[in-house]
């Protein structure tokens, strides 16, 4: 009689039970192939039952019912997002995990302007996956539970690790994926580029500052980049200063780091079409200069960059599913540090387009920079549509913690079309209003045309975008502020993502929108 091994995932971690086996067998399996299947709940209280995926069943049909029988001799159902581990069922797989996917019958729902279904499968084969390479399990077969991009996602999301200044000894691998009994290797490898380009994103964002310069960030685009035929110019502050980005210069002049403003293009449209231009905000380390930050907070600054850090995976995603669409990116990168060089509160900055700016918090430097690279985009490459990232204003987190990213646009189309994109990704966006309310709060000085923070009290956020909007005096606009999710994930919400690192948020609802903008649906015949 074979020998089965079982695991169960609780709220307290992975409880191993064991029968004449001993623990150093279960973690030498780093060249071993792992299985994750779904599972569904049917019922509701006391009488609720499972159900295996159509997959599931084919597997457990070849394996004459045993993986049911272990089933339910477990327990009646698995809940959504937990895992049941299972070892020595047959010859080819060591474990198979077998993840909840909650109830079978959902959709979208209207009220969460969610993808269920979709979200339901990251949650599970995300869990499945991470369950499997915390066993050291090296080749892990994913089901593609009918939505094999949403399944690829979450098992490369989840299995993602920072550990690039750990000693090679204790770094742990990164499993292998691949689909499992499933016909849409189409969706599945577009899943899989579109995680890689968000653990792209994470990895930027999570290494420490001293290492992660705005010259190691230049380089790092250029690696990134380059290969996938992405162009890739790299400005230093000569350039800077001849094209008069007085306000980038002035808040980059408190650090001895050069800045540095880095131009990506790629060209997958036609020559003459005009170009779709992203801005990234590149801070690479943000300690408030003079308006100095709290200590306990600023080591999670490293990340301010995380605007910049979307932007590269995006257009790295746009490349590899070489989009028919032009797309241009410009991303300015220096650090805000306090020193004898430091803008001060009070000080009049002169933008790009001679607009004056008067600092009176020099912790809001973000949207400085930004409005000589917003000038600059509009005038060196004539968009048909600019869209900025950017940790902006912290009031976006107290705002909407980590649930979504905070939108502001001019145009309700492109709205429609975010709102859509986070709703198929699962990483949601929620829009705010660009009123001229709140232009007038950041307009009201006599001594200059703009301020950076505004008249208070509350609606930071939104004061931050009428600052910017002040720098888009034409065409379509969007404004992404990500300091809701862009940066440490603090919270379970997305079980696939990992706690107290960076997430690399929304790179994958950029990239669905640039999908949707370059390739519509046909529109349907009457």
């Amino acid at each position: 009689m074979a020998l089965t091994w079982f695991l169960t995932r609780q709220t307290t971690g992975l409880v191993l039970s064991q029968t004449r086996r001993s623990y150093s067998a279960l973690f030498s399996s780093s060249k071993r192939k792992g299985l994750v299947l779904g599972i569904y709940t049917e019922g509701s209280g006391d009488s609720q039952e499972f159900k295996l995926t159509s997959t599931g069943s084919k597997f457990n049909q070849q394996l004459g019912g045993k993986l049911e029988d272990l089933l339910r001799l477990h327990g009646s159902y698995i809940p959504k997002g937990e895992v049941q581990v299972f070892q020595n069922v047959e010859s080819e797989f060591y474990s198979i995990a077998v993840a909840g996917l909650g109830k079978e019958d959902v959709g979208f729902n209207t009220l969460e302007n969610l993808d269920e279904c979709r979200e339901n499968v990251r949650v599970a084969a995300g869990a499945g996956a991470r369950a499997l390479s915390s066993l050291g399990i090296s080749m892990i077969s994913v089901e593609g539970f009918g939505q094999a991009e949403a399944a690829a996602e979450g098992a490369a999301l989840a299995t993602w690790r920072f550990q690039d200044f750990k000693a090679k000894e204790d770094q742990k691998g990164v499993p292998h994926l691949e689909l499992f009994m499933d016909a849409d290797s189409a969706g599945w490898q577009r899943g899989l580029l579109k995680a890689d380009a968000q653990n792209l994103a994470r990895n930027l964002c999570d290494t420490p500052s001293n290492i992660m310069t705005p010259s190691a960030f230049a380089r790092a685009a250029v690696e990134a980049l380059c290969p996938c035929g992405v162009g890739v110019e790299v400005r230093d502050k000569d350039w800077i200063e001849s094209k008069k980005l007085n306000a980038f210069l002035a808040v980059a002049k408190g650090s001895s780091e050069p800045p540095v403003f880095l131009e990506l293009g790629y060209c997958g449209g036609q020559q003459d079409e005009r170009p779709i231009v992203l801005v990234g905000k590149g801070i690479t380390y943000d300690s408030g200069g003079l308006c100095l930050k709290k200590c306990k907070q600023m080591s999670e600054f490293k990340g301010d960059m995380a605007g910049a850090a979307v932007i590269v995976a995006t257009m790295k995603a746009v490349a590899s599913l070489t989009l028919p669409i032009n797309v241009q990116a410009l991303i300015p990168l220096c650090e805000n540090m306090p020193s004898g060089m430091s803008m001060k509160p009070g000080d009049i900055l002169f933008a790009h387009n001679g607009t004056s700016i008067q600092v009176e918090d020099t912790s809001n430097e973000g949207r400085i920079i930004l409005a000589d690279a917003l000038e600059y985009a509009r005038e060196a490459h004539k968009p048909r549509l600019m869209i900025d990232v950017a940790t902006l204003s912290m009031g976006m987190r107290s705002a909407l913690g980590g649930a979504a990213s905070g939108v502001y646009t001019n145009n309700h189309d492109l709205w429609r079309e975010i709102n859509k994109a986070g709703s198929i990704t699962g990483d949601r966006v929620w829009r705010f209003p660009l009123w001229h309310h709140f232009t007038k709060k950041v307009t009201y000085i006599t001594n200059a045309d703009v301020t950076n923070t505004g008249m208070g009290p509350g609606g930071s956020p939104c004061r931050a975008a009428a600052f910017l909007k002040e720098f888009v005096p034409c065409g379509d606009w969007m404004h992404l502020d990500i300091s809701s999710c862009g940066m440490e994930c603090h919270s379970a919400d997305y079980p696939y993502l990992t706690m107290r690192r960076m997430t690399g948020r929304p790179s994958r609802t950029l990239i669905q929108f640039l999908y949707q903008i370059a390739c519509p649906p046909e529109p349907k015949v009457k």
